[in-house]
């Protein structure tokens, strides 16, 4: 078992624990404070249909909400029909929500969690590759709305999150290579790291990954301990994703595959306006094509999004963290007229 503990200035403190036999464990232990409006689950129906056994033997009689699963569901009416299911439910301001699912349970059930009375305790219990080394580490929290991801939302610290490798079992091969997208980011922001991702002979092997995951979370807790509210530091880990987010929301790409593009885009803008090095760049090129396998270059349609990335600093331009060197960055800004030109040409030439 191996712990990290993200405490912010407000004197939120959040356990990040990596640990086996979570149901039983953990869950099971607080039954008798989740009932009688002590607290809820959330989850999705994709999550729901694997571990519904384990949630009726182990969280009897505790009220569940589920919500359709995907992202298209990540969005305002979920969100309000979640906070009708706790108050249904008998919430009081010192009951739990209990989050077991991927990215967008994650999400909603955090914010949902911000916003009854004014904040209760939400506890993550991330399911997918992804949501373990990324979205339920740090306290973002936040729906989709107006065609904008993540448009609305609020950084709220869970109380504590709970990665179990024995969720990988049920993944499919694209869920963990939508993981991976995050943990090969991790990598270009992290030398070390970088080191053993590229030099893994299996990056899909449940084993590895199951020793890799705790090295993440430790990487990303750390930045986040360090800057809570992602006013200076924290900005790295949107390595990738101005581009990649664009892509997400008009492609039917996961949102790792997502990102990996948006590392592959981004480091070709990176070598050409940072002085990139260029033997860097060619091998995160090289261990993002190693995870993507044999994906097509995806469809531009959504990248006039990009202007709506919220570190933009002003109208008609971009900014964007890309990597500039083994665990170096840099914020390049770019008109947007630029920006585009450049992502069109430099998909000619990965195609």
């Amino acid at each position: 078992m191996r712990t990290e503990k993200i405490c912010t200035k407000r004197a939120e403190q959040s356990a990040v624990v990596c640990r086996k036999r979570v149901f039983a464990s953990v869950l099971a232990p607080m039954r008798a404070a989740l009932l009688g409006g002590g607290g809820i689950v959330f989850t999705d129906s994709n999550v729901f249909g694997l571990y519904q056994r384990q949630l009726k033997t182990y969280l009897a009689e505790v009220p569940v909400f589920v919500m359709e699963a995907g992202e298209r569901h990540k969005n305002e009416q979920t969100l309000f029909a979640l906070l009708g299911a706790m108050r249904e439910a008998g919430l009081r301001r010192n009951s739990t929500l209990i989050a077991l699912g991927g990215g967008v349970v994650g999400d909603i059930g955090g914010l949902a969690a911000s916003l009854y009375m004014r904040g209760i305790d939400c506890i993550q219990v991330p399911t997918t590759l992804l949501a373990q080394v990324d979205s339920s580490v740090g306290g973002k929290t936040a729906v989709d709305f107006g065609g904008v991801k993540n448009l609305i939302g609020a950084f709220k610290q869970p109380k504590a999150v709970y990665a179990d490798p024995a969720f990988f079992k049920t993944l499919p091969r694209r869920e963990l290579r939508c993981g991976l997208g995050e943990i090969v980011k991790h990598g270009a922001l992290s030398a070390p790291l970088f080191e053993k991702l590229f030099g893994a002979a299996d990056l899909f092997d449940l084993g590895f990954l199951a020793r890799i995951v705790p090295e993440n979370i430790a990487f990303k807790a750390d930045i986040v301990r360090r800057d809570p509210f992602e006013k200076g530091l924290r900005k790295c880990l949107n390595l990738g994703h101005t581009t990649g987010h664009a892509i997400e929301l008009h492609s039917e790409l996961s949102h790792g595959e997502c990102v990996l593009w948006g590392l592959l885009f981004e480091s070709r803008l990176a070598q050409k306006y940072c002085k990139a090095d260029a033997a860097f760049a060619e091998s995160l090129a090289s261990l993002c094509f190693r995870v993507l396998e044999s994906a097509q270059t995806p469809p531009l349609d959504g990248l006039q999004c990009a202007r709506l990335d919220k570190k933009n600093a002003a109208a008609e331009t971009v900014v964007l963290t890309v990597p500039v060197a083994a665990g170096k960055y840099e914020l390049l800004q770019l008109p947007y007229s630029r920006y585009e030109e450049e992502i069109v040409k430099i998909k000619e030439e990965l195609q």
